[in-house]
Parts: C-alpha cells; sequence; structure tokens
C-alpha cells in the first residue's frame, strides 16, 4: 500500500500535493474571511461557518468525481488555465496584503491591529451579498484545489487519495491557523504560488496535446 513512499517521483509529486493544500485552504479562509468582513458580528460568524463547511462538503463532492472529471477532454486543459488565473489571484494579493488583515480579525473575531474595530475598514454588506460571495469563490476554490492536488499526483493513486483527504481535512479543520500561518510567513504562500504555477504549466502542456489530435482531425 505505501510502496509509493520508495519511489522519488511520488515523493516530489506527494510534496507538491501537501503545499498545494496548505497554500489553498489558507487562501480559501482568507477570501472567507473578506467576504464576511462587512458584516455585523452575529451573522459574520454565520457566515464564515457556512463559508468553511460548504467549502468542505464541495471538496469532498469533487474529490468522489475526480477520475470522471480528468476523463472529460480538455477539462485538464481548462483545469491548468483555472490555475493560472488563482496564480495571478494569489500573486495580486501576496503583493498588496491590505485588506487580509480584516479577513483575519473577522476569522477569529479579534482585533489584532488594536484599532477599536473588527474588520473596520472592510466595505458593509448585506449577509445575502456575502453569502453569494462566499458560494461562488467555494465552488471555484473547490473545484481549482481537486484539480491542481490530480495534477501534481502525476497519476500516483496514492498521493491523489492522501491529497484529497489533506484537501478536505485542512479546510474543515484547520483553514483558519493555515491563513493566520500564510498570512505570517508569506515566505511558504510564495513557494505554494510557484508549485501552483508549476502544475498549471504542466497540466495546460498536457491538456494541449490531449486536444490538440481531435482539433487537428476536425480541420
Amino acid at each position: 500500500m505505501f510502496d509509493f513512499l520508495f519511489s522519488t517521483d511520488a515523493l516530489i509529486a506527494l510534496g507538491q500535493v501537501i503545499m498545494i493544500d496548505l497554500v489553498l485552504a489558507g487562501d480559501n479562509a482568507i477570501v472567507i474571511g473578506l467576504a464576511a468582513a462587512g458584516l455585523p458580528k452575529d451573522q459574520r460568524t454565520k457566515a464564515i461557518l457556512v463559508g468553511i463547511v460548504a467549502a468542505t462538503v464541495l471538496r469532498i463532492v469533487f474529490a468522489i468525481f475526480t477520475t470522471q472529471l480528468l476523463q472529460i477532454l480538455g477539462l485538464l486543459l481548462m483545469g491548468g488555465i483555472l490555475l493560472l488565473w488563482v496564480c495571478w489571484k494569489m500573486w495580486r494579493e501576496l503583493r498588496n496584503g491590505a485588506h487580509e488583515d480584516d479577513a483575519l480579525e473577522a476569522i477569529e473575531n479579534e482585533d489584532s491591529n488594536k484599532d477599536g474595530t473588527i474588520a473596520g475598514g472592510a466595505p458593509r454588506k448585506t449577509f445575502t451579498q456575502a453569502a453569494t460571495q462566499i458560494v461562488i469563490a467555494d465552488v471555484s476554490m473547490s473545484l481549482d484545489n481537486v484539480l491542481a492536488v490530480a495534477g501534481a499526483a502525476h497519476a500516483h493513486i496514492e498521493v491523489l487519495v492522501i491529497g484529497l483527504i489533506l484537501s478536505v481535512a485542512l479546510m474543515g479543520l484547520a483553514a483558519s491557523f493555515i491563513a493566520k500561518l500564510l498570512h505570517k510567513y508569506r515566505w511558504i504562500a510564495y513557494v505554494g504560488l510557484l508549485i501552483i504555477l508549476y502544475v498549471a504549466l504542466e497540466m495546460i502542456y498536457k491538456g494541449a496535446n490531449e486536444v490538440w489530435p481531435h482539433v487537428a482531425a476536425s480541420l
């Protein structure tokens, strides 16, 4: 069962998968916190809980259908392009983390920057607006997470299974802690960003090779 541990290629893939899970779980939590930051305290806690539960459930659902998803012609290519978009968003967030304090304050319900407010800099919004933003982000980021793990696993089924289980566990149990960790140690997020970029480019390359014969045959 654990024969893959003796394969260098599988161990490298496992390391990539773990880093992807860490970074995307933390990033998803920050996005949830940002969306909920503009709500009153009672609604904010509810929105964050709903967001983390929804992200966990979506990861489970997408994980169940991972094998079938990857068999869809062109999905590998589209998944790589989606991951490039994730890389761009993460890069912008890392370069301009001005609103991350509000997100972390909302998640922890604590006045971290001692300005007398919790997420006081966030624009006000209704619960419906926040919930809509959270659900859209959860769907997108959960699919991206599952596709990234599948792409990094390099057909090692054991690595794929471990990565998907870890993805669900981190989002359900430790997302806010990871978000705080990434905020404090930015280099971890940058390393994760580079790995996701590598996986995205590899998925685009493999997906293009997969799709091209069908495109060429129809021309």
